[in-house]
């Protein structure tokens, strides 16, 4: 696993698991679009969540074609690239407010603007901010051997992600390669609101045990208490 972040005394992502997993916890990941409605409230927001007991905060980098994201969200991103929010001003803001934050943060991006920067100056680019993890959700294991190399490097924890629809053998190759925690996408399709949390979680999480002992972290339609109830009892 990667090692400890930019400053000082705060935890790897990695790290913030071990030590709910020793005290029998769950963890409290948020979800928030950077510069919605602007990137002043954004790093107000922050300090919030991470005031209110938030263990990893993830920030999404808006982009002009989410094909993970659903309707809010994308109406999310729409509203902070209409405001001028692009990569450069994400970081700028999130260097100002890291110092400030006692939670990982990890960076949730296309591989578009990655690709853009250049890898290498990339990931020393958000390093710099105080992030420690990052997840791209359209780069598949096979393309994802520089961006490891690269993040490993720099001390970033690259997380992966797997699906309903990943079959097993390619799930236990992406849990060994991901590092911080491995993403579960806890349904097919993209982001948004849903009455319930998949049926199948329990059983996905299951054959994830059985290939890997990473923790694990569900995304995709968990947005009320109920669903996080849900989830936490899939766990036990």
């Amino acid at each position: 696993m990667a090692n400890r972040g930019a400053a000082a005394g705060k935890l790897t992502v990695a790290e913030t698991f071990s030590n709910l997993r020793e005290q029998g916890k769950s963890a409290f990941i948020p979800f928030i679009t950077a510069g919605d409605p602007d990137l002043a409230t954004t790093s107000k927001a922050l300090k919030i969540l991470n005031s209110c007991g938030s263990d990893v905060i993830e920030v999404g980098v808006p982009y002009s074609d989410p094909l993970a994201d659903g309707p809010v969200i994308q109406a999310s991103a729409t509203r902070a690239l209409k405001k001028g929010t692009t990569l450069d001003s994400v970081i700028e803001m999130l260097k100002g407010v890291t110092p400030e934050l006692s939670c990982p943060i990890v960076l949730f991006t296309y591989y578009n603007p990655i690709l853009k920067r250049g890898v290498g100056n990339f990931m020393s680019f958000i390093k710099q901010a105080g992030i420690h993890g990052l997840v791209v959700p359209d780069l598949p294991l096979e393309e994802t051997a520089l961006l490891r190399s690269e993040a490993i490097m720099h001390n970033i924890e690259l997380v992966l992600l797997t699906t309903p629809t990943t079959p097993t053998d390619r799930m236990k190759g992406i849990a060994q390669a991901s590092e911080g925690f491995l993403y579960l996408v806890s349904a097919v399709g993209v982001t948004g609101a849903r009455s319930n949390v998949n049926l199948r979680v329990e059983h996905l999480l299951r054959e994830i045990k059985k290939v890997t002992d990473k923790p694990v972290a569900v995304g995709f339609g968990v947005s009320t208490p109920e669903h996080v109830k849900q989830v936490d009892q899939a766990f036990s």
